[in-house]
């Protein structure tokens, strides 16, 4: 450990060039992990919050978020009357381009029933609607378009007063907006229409059973919610996945070759007290134990700065921009220590090719 400090330290400008290469390499991996651990969160967040375990939508439709759901006429009454079903609450839901200050802006619309549930399950400031008048708005999208409680804003030729900001209820693709349900039936001509139902089973009913029971009626899909949150994390998040995946490893490779290349060095400059320990009877595994505790303290303090700089980048970006949700935890740390020492072991086998094919005497011809 002594000998691996004192090579390190030797040229301190080149080790702290390297812990930085690893530590911007570490910092670039947690913030990707941590933006698609955020997408996650957000494309489920609806249905995370949601009532009940089972969700009914048209049959055909499959997730929530890519497609257009229209219940058929009595289909909330079929599945109110449904053998172990508890409690029912429909929704009517629709992507919507929304004009905002001059600006256009993509939206998900819930009109929701108070009583039954399925509408905003933080509201942040201001109140849920009372009237159909009112709508609720994501925080995050009201503060980007200057909107606050009292601001009337127009929806698709209508007007309406934001009543209340709700919190968790945005994401990169779009944010949600609620109103009654009455309201989102006038405003999208579709009187008595529902997109989904949220359905509770009764204490004693397995919603695997419920679900089934359901999925017989006439024109629906049944599916449990965490089917159908799935089903939305691998449409959407399917398209960013592999992206990501590939940053990732880049960053990964990156942290290898930076490390790999600081420790190669250090061996070639120090080849002839190599050759000395050689010659005085050091073995082949001290010399290798010797590299790769070099590799590993580099790896390693490079990555402690890197956790701390993607910490602080991480709520530079959500303060920033605060649609994109990083989510760093405590699991991401031990991540990036194992990362941290694949990096030094990988690096280290150049430099240790090196010291094994290094002869004494040559070293001393020299």
């Amino acid at each position: 450990m002594f000998l691996a400090r004192r090579n390190l330290l030797h040229d301190k400008l080149r080790f702290a060039l390297s812990v930085a290469g690893v530590a911007l390499a570490v910092m670039l991996i947690l913030l990707l992990n941590g933006f698609r651990a955020g997408m996650f969160r957000q494309i489920t967040a609806y249905l995370d919050h949601a009532p009940g375990s089972v969700v009914v939508a048209q049959r055909g439709v499959t997730n929530m978020l890519g497609a257009t759901s229209l219940l058929p006429p009595g289909a909330i009454t079929a599945v109110e009357d449904t053998v172990g079903v508890a409690s029912v609450a429909p929704i009517l839901s629709q992507f919507v381009i929304l004009d905002l200050r001059d600006k256009k802006q993509p939206a998900y619309l819930v009109g929701y029933l108070p009583e039954k549930g399925g509408g905003p399950w933080q509201i942040g400031a201001g109140r849920a609607p009372a009237s159909d008048e009112e709508v609720v708005f994501d925080r995050v999208l009201a503060e980007r378009h200057d909107i606050g409680v009292g601001t009337a804003v127009e929806i698709m030729g209508q007007s309406f007063t934001v009543v209340g900001l709700s919190e968790g209820t945005t994401s990169w693709m779009a944010s949600f907006f609620f109103m009654r349900k009455t309201a989102a039936e006038a405003l999208l001509r579709a009187p008595g229409s529902a997109s989904f139902a949220l359905v509770a089973p009764a204490g004693d009913a397995a919603p695997e059973t419920v679900r089934d029971r359901l999925d017989e009626l006439a024109g629906v899909n049944a599916l449990l919610k965490k089917e159908l949150a799935a089903n939305d994390l691998t449409l959407f998040a399917g398209f960013f996945a592999a992206p990501l995946g590939l940053m990732t490893g880049i960053a990964f490779l990156v942290g290898v070759l930076v490390v790999g290349l600081i420790i190669y060095t250090a061996t070639v400059e120090k080849q002839s007290e190599y050759g000395v320990l050689k010659a005085v009877g050091a073995n082949n595994g001290l010399l290798y134990r010797l590299v790769i505790i070099q590799a590993m303290i580099a790896a390693l303090a490079g990555v402690m700065v890197g956790v701390l700089l993607a910490y602080g980048a991480a709520a530079l970006i959500m303060a920033w921009r605060p649609q994109f949700l990083v989510t760093l935890e405590a699991a991401d740390i031990v991540w990036a220590v194992m990362a941290g020492l694949a990096m030094a072991l990988m690096a280290a086998f150049f430099p240790v090719r090196l010291l094994a094919g290094l002869a004494p005497a040559e070293v001393f011809r020299r």
